[in-house]
């Protein structure tokens, strides 16, 4: 192939994906069987359902059993079968598996790997994304770029994190609000080219880290925090700080999509948003004038399950009838990075 043949046929591919639509073909999700309640974390530290409720909106989170052998990779395996189920495809008929998570039960190999081992995807590319509570959203925008582009058909994309394993349970401004799920979707190429992203947004602050962040060593614990309570492979967070970023950047990034796909906040059929916090999620709400059922809201019987409430939200919100064909739909999150994301589609 000429130079010349090659450049015209990299334009015929690129109008071609132009014309191409992404679909969400099929979802599923996974959630551990444990149960810690409010209840039962007063019985570990000084706290009470009515202080938790009041700051979070949170009555009880799931947790893995890992007796039972419970673990991000069989909450991630069982979501993704579910959603391959819900397409009506086997794992072999997907080009790439992607995983967004923070939580893997290995370092190495990823977690999309194994996923993709135990549900006989053959050579299919798999890899895990880290962008914490925004790896769902951060890994449905790529794998609908590859899909629009041409060079992918089909992607499986998970979003799971069980943050119970980072938890130190005598730290009670981080025990309260996390807990474990995953959620998966998958994605596909389609000749209705109406379908797919409208407008997105992928964003990062790497300054704002020691906020929210789980130090390794010692060294990396920063100099100005409270040694008593930080501590080497636990989750850790100022909380004060990032409500506040997290009032301010989520209201900021429902703005920031609107405009890019001009639109206004009335045209949304849904918001599927990050479960971080009950009263911040009620803030954008408000601010914006969106009606309490086009906001969903899981987080006081599921907690914060970081990349994996994203997509929980969404499987429930179809299962439930709420979100069908020709909707619009925009998913958001933002987490440790910092970072936040949005995901405006037309489904």
């Amino acid at each position: 192939m000429t130079a010349l043949n090659a450049i015209a046929h990299t334009n015929q591919r690129l109008t071609g994906a132009i014309r191409r639509g992404v679909r969400i073909a099929g979802c599923g999700s996974a959630l551990p069987t444990g149960t810690l309640t409010n209840a039962d974390l007063a019985t570990i530290v000084q706290t009470s359902d009515e202080w938790i409720q009041q700051r979070t909106g949170i009555r009880e989170r799931r947790v893995c059993d890992w007796s039972k052998g419970e673990s991000n990779l069989t909450l991630c395996t069982d979501a993704l079968a579910r959603a391959l189920a819900d397409a009506g495809m086997k794992a072999a008929d997907l080009d790439l598996i992607i995983c967004g998570t923070i939580t893997q039960d290995m370092r190495c190999p990823s977690t999309a790997c194994l996923v993709a081992a135990r549900l006989g995807a053959g050579t299919t590319a798999a890899w895990d994304l880290g962008a914490a509570c925004c790896g769902f959203v951060y890994s449905l925008n790529v794998a609908h770029d590859l899909i629009k582009i041409g060079t992918h058909r089909a992607i499986g994309v998970i979003g799971a994190d069980t943050v119970s394993s980072l938890i130190d349970y005598s730290n009670r401004n981080v025990c309260i609000l996390f807990g474990d799920a995953a959620g998966a979707v998958v994605l596909t190429g389609t000749d209705d080219a109406a379908k797919g992203l409208i407008a997105q947004v992928n964003k990062a602050d790497g300054a704002g880290w020691p906020d929210l962040y789980m130090p390794g060593v010692d060294s990396e614990i920063p100099e100005t925090a409270d040694r008593g309570v930080h501590r080497v492979g636990c989750l850790q967070m100022n909380g004060r700080e990032v409500y506040k970023f997290a009032v301010g950047t989520f209201q900021e990034l429902i703005a920031e999509t609107l405009q890019k796909a001009g639109m206004t906040a009335d045209q949304i059929d849904m918001f599927v948003c990050h479960q971080s916090n009950a009263r911040i999620l009620e803030a954008a709400r408000e601010r914006f004038g969106i009606p309490q059922d086009k906001l969903y809201v899981n987080i006081d019987r599921i907690g914060n399950t970081s990349a994996g409430s994203v997509p929980l939200c969404f499987d429930e919100l179809v299962k439930a009838g709420r979100i069908k064909p020709g909707m619009v739909v925009m998913f958001l999150a933002f987490g440790a990075g910092v970072t936040w994301s949005s995901s405006l589609w037309q489904i």
